[in-house]
């Protein structure tokens, strides 16, 4: 096979994988891991169930690519936040877009979903999982700093426990505006939440 042929297949080939995630990822935010298969994915895309498992022999190595590139992309965000947001509370709110997107997409935080499944996940999904929502954390407490140090934001105790606050309200407020089809119910709950922040 010449050299050209190879990258033809070559970029073929991750291009399957990326339309595969792109299916697995839309299902899981609207069914959850659990609630679909590789016969939902091969119907989607058209193709044979034997082409999903040469990407990905099995669901969970389909799952943590899922992960991988899902924290990659909302660390990214993150960075962009960090570079092109320069004060604390706007950091926050950026923060809180990121969620709102996704709600005003009709889906949920793929790892959201994943972590109501965590009992039926694998250890090595679990730890990715964790992992995910530790960096969220750690992000927020550097910004909650920030606007401590400032004096543009404003709570009691550590900051790492306001940035779990954070994480846990957010994750919660899509879960319950969801059933409703509303996304002020969520608006309304990040809302409340960073206006006690604000000093």
């Amino acid at each position: 096979m010449s050299t050209v042929n190879r990258e033809n297949a070559r970029r073929r080939g991750g291009d399957t994988a990326g339309r595969i995630l792109d299916s697995a990822e839309r299902l899981v935010q609207a069914r959850g891991f659990n609630g679909f298969s590789y016969a939902d994915v091969a119907a989607e895309l058209e193709v044979t169930k034997a082409s999903l498992h040469y990407h990905f022999p099995g669901k969970d190595e389909l799952g943590l690519a899922l992960l991988a590139r899902y924290s990659e992309r909302f660390g990214a965000a993150l960075d962009a936040i960090e570079a092109e947001v320069p004060d604390a509370p706007a950091r926050l709110a950026a923060y809180v877009a990121l969620y709102a997107d996704v709600l005003r997409g009709e889906r949920m935080c793929l790892c959201g979903m994943l972590a109501a499944e965590y009992v039926t996940l694998s250890e090595p999904l679990r730890e990715r999982l964790i992992g995910f929502f530790d960096v969220n954390e750690v992000w927020l407490e550097r910004v909650l700093e920030q606007g401590r140090a400032d004096g543009s934001l404003s709570f009691a105790g550590p900051a790492r426990e306001t940035a779990r606050l954070i994480v846990s309200t957010l994750e919660g407020a899509m879960l319950v505006a969801r059933p409703y089809g509303d996304l002020e119910r969520f608006t309304a709950a990040a809302s409340g939440l960073l206006a006690t922040l604000t000093a």
